[in-house]
């Protein structure tokens, strides 16, 4: 099989698993005032006027002193209300109903009145957390790791980027080196946005994102034997370019999870690392996908080709309409 036809069916056997996984986490805050008074704000994917079935179970200890109050906006349902926790809810337990029937995450932050703040991930798998209070280095350092992880490997659109170069780029080395210039770029402009020496409108710099995919998509569909043109001879340029921008999307998902006071530096650097973690676990992917395909079948490489460019600039301009009409709206 040629390259092309291997990479398409790499696209296939990557992205239709990702489609029908719940991608969007749900988001759990609860926020102290008064010692042993909590808002809460509770966050589940949706579709349409249809919510996600999970439920936050509180602690005995707690009662509602607000009704909960509930909206759908865009593609989630939120929820807030407040509680009141005899004795506070360090070393409490709470649990998500109907967690262990999905194949989503939850996404945790409890910040007390005191100052100190958890992060922390339910899943299927672990559908309750022990609130503890601050986290030793070693936690933060497992959990905003993994979220960086889950961040880029749920990342459809930085994925199809990536994907992008590898099709534009034959020579190994100089993927090597186009791959370290996105990752430079982008950790550059997530750590100054992250520590808010940076910052841009996210709708916007959302729908850049999804044109930077539209043009590399363009650049294959122009590609010519005997031919080298400016993003073929220096796709690292592109990739430094575009990474810039791609690091404001990855700032913009951190910058929802809050950052521990104490802990800034260790947090920032292993959410990136696990960026860039989960980006070389997807780079080795498909290159052990594209090795294996390749030894059982031959098909046309100009063809195949083509199809995978007409595709990913299909879905790159499928959301760059989209998220131009959520910020125009």
């Amino acid at each position: 099989m040629t390259r092309p036809a291997t990479l398409l069916l790499i696209i296939l056997a990557l992205v239709r698993p990702v489609a029908a996984h719940e991608l969007r986490p749900a988001y759990l805050e609860l926020s102290e005032g008064t010692p042993g008074q909590f808002s809460v704000l509770w966050k589940v994917p949706a579709a349409g006027d249809r919510r996600l079935g999970l439920y936050l179970r509180m602690p005995d200890t707690c009662r509602n002193i607000t009704a909960p109050v509930g909206v759908i906006e865009n593609v989630s349902y939120f929820e807030r209300w407040k509680v009141s926790c005899d004795g506070g809810l360090k070393g409490q337990t709470i649990t998500i109903d109907g967690l262990r029937s999905t194949l989503t995450d939850v996404l945790a932050r409890i910040s007390w009145a005191d100052g100190s703040v958890q992060v922390d991930r339910l899943t299927p798998e672990q559908p309750s957390l022990m609130l503890k209070g601050a986290q030793t280095v070693l936690e933060v350092a497992r959990t905003y790791f993994m979220l960086g992880v889950e961040h880029i490997l749920g990342g459809i659109d930085h994925l199809l980027f990536v994907l992008a170069l590898m099709l534009l780029i034959r020579d190994p080395w100089m993927l090597v080196k186009t791959i370290t210039a996105f990752t430079l770029a982008h950790s550059i402009t997530l750590t100054g946005a992250a520590l808010g020496y940076l910052s841009l409108p996210q709708a916007p710099v959302e729908a850049v994102i999804a044109l930077s995919i539209a043009f590399v998509a363009r650049e294959l569909l122009l590609m010519k034997p005997g031919e080298r043109r400016l993003s073929e001879a220096y796709p690292w340029a592109v990739a430094f370019s575009f990474g810039l921008l791609h690091g404001f999307g990855f700032a913009g998902a951190l910058k929802e999870i809050g950052l521990p006071q104490g802990d800034v530096p260790l947090a920032l650097f292993t959410f990136n690392l696990g960026v860039e973690a989960g980006q070389l676990v997807f780079v080795a992917a498909i290159v052990v996908l594209y090795r294996a395909a390749l030894a059982m079948t031959r098909l046309p490489l100009l063809p195949l080709r083509t199809a995978m460019a007409y595709s990913i600039g299909a879905a790159a301009i499928f959301w760059l309409l989209t998220r131009l009409g959520a910020f125009i709206v």
